[in-house]
């Protein structure tokens, strides 16, 4: 059985209750009631409007007798021929009023007494509905007497007819109404209920039945929904559907990719640091040779190695490279430059020319060590673009190094010459694994220098309309509080 058909019947999952009644039932069971509610609405009307529609025949019929009776010579009429006219209205007693003067047309077998007075003259709607259903629940023959307008400048007539016949045709009209409406009722609820399944229930499955089954395997790519050609919001729905559940599926196997990554780092980076310790005790006993070739790089030899060192540390105790809040203080710019080149090995390589210039004094508010892996990485991406085109008389391979002030914020661009960044490049430029502008690249070193910039509180973006690639760094200095400016001018 497919997960479309599954929706609606017993499904049972931990922690879940069992669903008995799927969509389809519950439209059903709202549909009976409310087109029931709907004939009732009708009915409570239509009776009311079928009695005074008799009662008005009634008087319509007492009128013309009245014309009849009126018009016999001196108003005698035999009483054969009265009872015949009485019997063919259906009434008992005929009268009429003229100015103070009440007449008796025709009578035939008149009752001891009158049950119900009936003036059709002022009757509302509240009363004639509430006065069907009392006559509707009386039982017996009681006698009532219907007072309407007359012709011929009467000022009323009556007539006296039996509640019975009223009563039985009501009952007939009551019948006839209920097998019409319950026919239009069973007709109307099931071209709406096979309207409201086909546009709304049956959509709804398949997006249930969707989820369900992404929900079993949402790393696969076949669960996807495909969205239908609705411009409705079930089709907003579908497209949105859709369109998550592609970014889910591209997230979770990126995620992944980053977890098989992550172990593989954690393991190599285990190894790693005991290599770079060996090589650290190495360094010190370096640093005791007297050649003053060696005393001058065996210092940064043993900060390299450090550096190194405490990176793998940081890597296997938190179990990613979550990278420490920075220890800012104000520094020189130019010394971490020039640390800078001979850590990329541009210091001895002629190919590619380097442009330091940086302001003379200037400072920043930063980490060293932050600092320098921010510049390393941007400057190694630029050596290896350079190093991936051919050497050329008209554009020289070039790094420029450029920095300034401007205010409170200091100003550092890393450029070269290279053949730039690629469009499809800088729409994911500074995230891992999609920023990368060569093959085989991850993209991390522009990824790592944002989330160091942006630690800082800086910024770090790509500046348009240059040859070559430009990176552009602005890093603010802290704010500093009045109050400890004045307690340290005061220790001064």
């Amino acid at each position: 059985m497919s997960a479309a058909n599954e929706i609606g019947t017993e499904t049972a999952r931990p922690g879940r209750p069992l669903r008995r009644l799927g969509l389809s039932g519950k439209l059903l069971l709202l549909t009976i009631p409310l087109v029931l509610i709907a004939e009732v609405l009708i009915y409570v009307p239509s009776i009311a409007n079928f009695r005074i529609n008799r009662l008005n025949d009634k008087l319509a019929a007492a009128n013309t007798a009245a014309l009849v009776l009126d018009a016999a010579p001196s108003g005698m009429v035999p009483e054969s021929l009265a009872r015949q006219i009485l019997s063919s209205i259906g009434a008992r007693a005929v009268a009429i009023k003229m100015g103070q003067q009440r007449r008796l047309l025709a009578s035939a077998d008149l009752p001891a007494q009158i049950d119900h007075d009936i003036d059709m003259r002022d009757m509302t709607v509240w009363s004639a509905i509430m006065d069907s259903f009392e006559v509707m629940l009386e039982t017996g023959n009681q006698s009532i007497r219907v007072i309407g307008p007359a012709p011929s400048g009467a000022q009323f007539i009556e007539v006296v007819i039996d509640e019975l016949p009223l009563r039985q045709a009501m009952y007939r009209f009551s019948r006839n109404l209920f097998w019409v409406s319950l026919g239009i009722a069973i007709l109307t609820a099931g071209l709406v209920y096979l309207a409201l399944h086909y546009l709304f229930v049956r959509p709804m499955r398949r997006l249930t039945a969707n989820l369900v089954g992404f929900h079993e395997n949402p790393e696969s790519s076949a669960r996807i929904i495909v969205p239908s050609q609705r411009g409705d919001e079930i089709g907003v729905a579908e497209r949105e559907l859709s369109d998550m559940q592609r970014d889910l599926v591209s997230m979770l196997h990126q995620k992944s990719r980053l977890a098989a990554l992550g172990l593989a780092v954690s393991k190599i980076n285990h190894d790693l640091r005991n290599l770079l310790a060996s090589s650290q005790l190495l360094s010190d006993q370096l640093a005791s040779v007297p050649d003053p070739r060696v005393q001058r790089f065996a210092p940064k030899l043993m900060r390299s190695l450090e550096r190194a060192i405490a990176f793998c540390q940081s890597t296997l105790s938190y179990g990613r490279a979550q990278e420490a809040p920075p220890d800012r203080r104000m520094m020189l710019v130019e010394p971490v430059v020039n640390e800078v080149r001979e850590s990329a090995g541009l210091a001895s390589d002629a190919s590619i020319s380097w442009i330091n210039a940086i302001e003379r004094g200037l400072t920043i508010d930063a980490d060293p060590d932050q600092l320098f892996r921010i510049l390393l990485n941007l400057v190694r991406n630029a050596a290896q673009a350079l190093e991936g085109q051919p050497p050329s008389e008209a554009a020289p391979q070039q790094i420029r190094i450029t920095g300034r002030r401007e205010g409170a914020v200091t100003i550092i661009e890393v450029s070269d010459t290279g053949p730039g960044v690629p469009q499809k490049a800088r729409n994911h430029l500074f995230e891992a694994f999609q920023g990368s502008a060569r093959p085989g690249g991850s993209g991390l070193g522009l990824a790592i220098a944002a989330e160091l910039v942006r630690a800082h509180g800086g910024d770090i973006h790509l500046v348009e309309g240059t040859l070559g690639a430009t990176f552009r760094i602005s890093m603010p200095d802290r704010p500093v509080e009045l109050h400890s400016i004045r307690s340290e001018r005061a220790r001064a």
